[in-house]
């Protein structure tokens, strides 16, 4: 009603609103009343808070809010809050919330959180470390890839510069599945990518790294390896940016992402050898005798060396230790505190017509992780209201067909047991909570670079916030804009 006030018909005939603290004044109304109208949706609601950091173009540390619920339509919501400047990235600075990504274990910002407030869970950012995992396990042919990339698509200084190949996928930080694009279209562009390079170095370019290590057998070993790693974990980092995927669907790809690479990592040896010895062949790449004594590279450890063959080094040291350091990633982002949690949440899961589902674990899931949101006599009275819904499920047609918890809670609302079963609706929505990834943060850092840019380097924190609030939640801009009409 402010601006309506003074804007349109109520507005002096020479107003243009051009002035810069006119146009920032607006702005910030408007993301001023974004974040009312989530608080409003939210209500007296359960939400879970998601936070993560990031740099933006002028070298500043922000760090980003975003606040997972459950809305009145019974649909799960990530809304965008904001984003605040931080001092430095130290867990006191960053205390009210925490990321995987700045793991700290006990001794950080894990431990701060949990020291105030033991009922807060760490759900680490899965699909984020599983990229990172890969990457950091093959560093040098990771960097090759880049520079191979960034040459052949005339971004880097090569004196004669020559772009005649301009559709090699970069990888990007906030779309993890754009590495494995990456790999993809590098194999697919292999000749084409070397004749380039070559060309390159022939003209006095830098490109006699990339060129040589594009056509030795170790690179091309480990483009191989990481391009099938990645597409066992493609559908699981894929699923987790989804901001509908839920914890329930998560473990199932987790537990099926770790079938797949341990059968990868038994029985994938030959067929994987000669597929890459065949590429080889193809592209006229010299390959090593695997039974001949392998001699490391300069700059690389020789002790334990001495006495293997090439063929142990490279499955060994190479095939076998990737495998088992993204299997070791797998396990550890799970402790026992958080595999017990979504183990027992499975009890609610409501497929196959509630096989899973089991009353025992429902309320040691509430008595266990969730005691503080139920009063002193409401867990007895949950296990009477799951014994009642255990006997009434088959009088209901509707909620037989369901595919995940969430629609589980649309469906108790479609049909008032919701109203008749409360502790169980409140406890399905505390599950529904739980974060799965950080995408949203990550698409509004890919935003803010888009708003901060170099030429917009001295933008300040408040304007940078209103931008992104009212550009990311378009939608809650849209609903306010057809309201006040």
């Amino acid at each position: 009603m402010l601006v309506a006030n003074v804007v349109q018909e109520n507005a002096p005939s020479n107003a243009s609103y051009t002035s810069h603290e006119i146009q920032k004044e607006i702005l910030y109304i408007f993301s001023n009343k974004v974040r009312k109208e989530i608080c409003q949706e939210i209500g007296n609601s359960k939400f879970c808070t998601i936070v993560d950091e990031a740099r933006d173009e002028s070298k500043r540390e922000h760090m980003a809010l975003v606040l997972r619920y459950v809305d009145k339509e019974v649909c799960i919501r990530e809304r965008f809050f904001g984003v605040i400047h931080v001092r430095d990235t130290m867990a006191l600075t960053l205390k009210e919330g925490y990321d995987g990504a700045m793991r700290g274990e006990w001794n950080g910002l894990q431990a701060l959180i949990c020291h105030e407030c033991p009922y807060a869970y760490y759900i680490h950012c899965l699909a984020y470390r599983l990229q990172r995992a890969l990457v950091a396990a093959s560093r040098e042919e990771a960097q090759t890839i880049e520079v191979a990339t960034k040459i052949a698509n005339g971004e880097l200084e090569i004196g004669r510069g020559l772009n005649q190949i301009g559709t090699l996928k970069r990888a990007r930080d906030t779309r993890w599945g754009s590495h494995l694009d990456s790999i993809s279209s590098l194999l697919k562009m292999f000749n084409a990518t070397c004749v380039v390079l070559s060309n390159i170095a022939a003209n006095g370019g830098d490109a006699n790294f990339a060129l040589n290590q594009l056509l030795s057998f170790e690179f091309v070993f480990t483009l191989h390896l990481m391009k099938d790693i990645m597409e066992i974990t493609h559908l699981l980092c894929i699923a987790l940016q989804r901001k509908s995927q839920d914890i329930l669907n998560a473990m199932h790809l987790v537990s099926s992402t770790t079938k797949l690479l341990k059968n990868f990592r038994d029985s994938g040896w030959d067929d994987f050898l000669v597929k890459v010895k065949l590429f080889c062949e193809q592209h006229q790449i010299d390959i090593p005798d695997m039974n001949a004594q392998y001699i490391a590279r300069r700059g690389r450890s020789r002790s334990h060396h001495n006495e293997i063959s090439v063929e142990h080094y490279y499955q060994v040291d190479i095939f076998l230790a990737t495998i088992d350091y993204q299997l070791q990633e797998l396990h550890s982002r799970f402790n026992d505190h958080t595999v017990e949690l979504l183990v027992l949440s499975t009890a609610l899961d409501p497929r196959n017509g509630f096989m899973l589902f089991k009353i025992d674990d429902i309320c040691k899931l509430a008595e266990k992780f969730y005691l503080n949101d139920f009063m002193e006599q409401e867990p007895v009275r949950l296990r009477i209201e799951l014994q009642h819904f255990e006997l009434d499920i088959p009088n209901h047609p509707e909620l037989q067909e369901l595919s995940g918890i969430h629609e589980l809670c649309q469906g108790l609302v479609k049909t008032r047991k919701s109203v008749i079963s409360p502790l169980i609706d409140r406890l399905i929505r505390l599950v529904l909570i739980l974060p799965v990834s950080i995408a949203t943060i990550e698409r509004a850092f890919s935003i803010m670079k888009i708003i901060k840019t170099k030429l917009r380097n001295t933008m300040e924190d408040h304007f940078l916030n209103d931008c992104l609030t009212v550009y990311i939640e378009k939608e809650v801009v849209e609903n306010l804009a057809v309201i006040q009409s």
